[in-house]
């Protein structure tokens, strides 16, 4: 099913040209090539994550006055993503013929929560059933003056990270920039997040950050990702600011100059690796596009999206990546770009190929990599106890079917 409009058509063509190409991508299903923007019921268009520019092109040829249609984006923009209204009939300051109009041509469809599991550090995990069935996970992170919802951009991946939970689950689509953006709506509801009309203004932010390092690549979904930040970055709705939006990728390079130029959010790089060796092993991406090059296509960006610095993610692994050797040459490697290394203890799941290097050795290496002028955190593991931390998300339905023997052999 190809979209109408030529650039959504070149956009689709893109997105296909990058996965193909890749050999160590999954096999490519017509699923992949079909990212809907209406829902089968009834064919009503899903106002949820279009952008400004695609909602008034959308109430325009829906009857909307070409006068009128800058101040209905306005109305409706704030009904949804300030005041988190789910209907068209309580957007009071729009006639009731108006209103009657948005029923017929229009909804408003978030992801529906399957289950909802909350761990012992009150860490929440959603798993999500978005159109067709399909299944992703979201999690969201409490933390002393700040909230962080990981969001999903694949169902699946492309990627076959060997460490990564997720990576044993071939890519089915790509998330809908309704999709991406409905997994920050469905949190706000579950956490009461939306403020009260009439009530004292509250800058209080349950959700303060996004970070898209869930299921998925997101710059494998480019463009559904960009139209799904601006809708989150809008002033007038949900104004996360671009510095409060972290992307991580794991080294798609022709598409990193273009999310500065076109998103400006922070970049995290799934980094893991200190060789080409072994990276290819953690992160088969790499033999399409090498360390040198990934870190060329990485030194412009802080000066292309006024981004202070690149956040290089490194899990721990015990034996495999975690040597004082490796710690030295990772600072040589960064040196010269704005940087800090966030080193993640490896979180285990039912059948991984590797385990989490202790924590001396953690410590040891964070030293090194100190001692040479860069910030080391070591990140807290959250929401273990329901696999909801860093590497573990896969949609319910899909873990188990792989056996210990099948995921070490694919490790290499």
């Amino acid at each position: 099913m190809w979209p109408v409009e030529k650039p959504a058509r070149l956009a689709y063509l893109r997105v296909f040209s990058q996965i193909a190409g890749d050999a160590m991508n999954a096999p490519i299903t017509q699923d992949v090539l079909t990212i809907p923007r209406k829902l089968p019921e009834g064919g009503l268009t899903n106002i949820v994550g279009l952008t400004r520019e695609q909602l008034r092109d959308a109430l325009v040829e829906a009857g909307t006055p070409e006068k009128q249609a800058k101040m209905r984006v306005g109305q409706v923009w704030q009904w949804i993503y300030h005041w988190g209204v789910r209907d068209f009939a309580q957007m009071t300051n729009l006639a009731k013929d108006y209103r009657a109009l948005l029923a017929d041509r229009f909804q408003i469809v978030l992801p529906e929560i399957v289950t909802r599991q909350v761990s012992s550090d009150g860490t929440r995990k959603y798993l999500l059933k978005i159109a067709g069935g399909h299944e992703v996970e979201a999690v969201y992170i409490p933390e002393e003056g700040r909230g962080t919802l990981c969001v999903s951009s694949q169902v699946g991946c492309t990627l076959t990270c060997s460490f990564c939970h997720t990576g044993t689950q071939k890519l089915v689509r790509n998330l809908t920039a309704g999709e991406i953006v409905g997994q920050l709506l469905v949190a706000r509801d579950d956490l009461g997040e939306w403020p009260v009309q009439g009530a004292p203004k509250d800058e209080t932010r349950l959700i303060s950050n996004i970070v898209l390092m869930g299921m998925g690549e997101p710059l494998y979904n480019f463009e559904n990702v960009r139209d799904a930040m601006k809708v989150v970055m809008d002033g007038e709705g949900l104004s996360l600011s671009r510095r409060r939006i972290t992307l991580s990728t794991s080294g798609v390079v022709p598409e990193i100059a273009r999310t500065a130029e076109e998103i400006g959010c922070l970049l995290a790089v799934s980094f893991h690796a200190t060789t080409d060796e072994t990276r290819d092993k953690l992160v088969p991406i790499n033999k399409r596009w090498n360390i040198q090059t990934l870190l060329e296509a990485l030194r412009d960006y802080p000066r292309l999206s006024n981004s202070e610095r690149i956040t290089f993610e490194y899990v721990m692994l015990d034996g495999v990546n975690d040597s004082d050797d490796d710690a030295r040459r990772l600072v040589q490697l960064i040196r010269g770009i704005p940087a800090k290394i966030n080193l993640i203890p490896f979180n285990e799941w039912p059948g991984a190929p590797y385990k989490r290097s202790s924590n001396n050795r953690i410590r040891a290496f964070a030293d090194i990599i100190y001692k040479a002028g860069y910030a080391s955190p070591i990140r807290t593991p959250r929401g273990e106890d329901i696999m909801a931390a860093c590497g573990q998300l896969k949609s319910a339905t899909e873990r188990g079917r792989k056996s210990r023997a099948q995921i070490a052999a694919e490790a290499g």
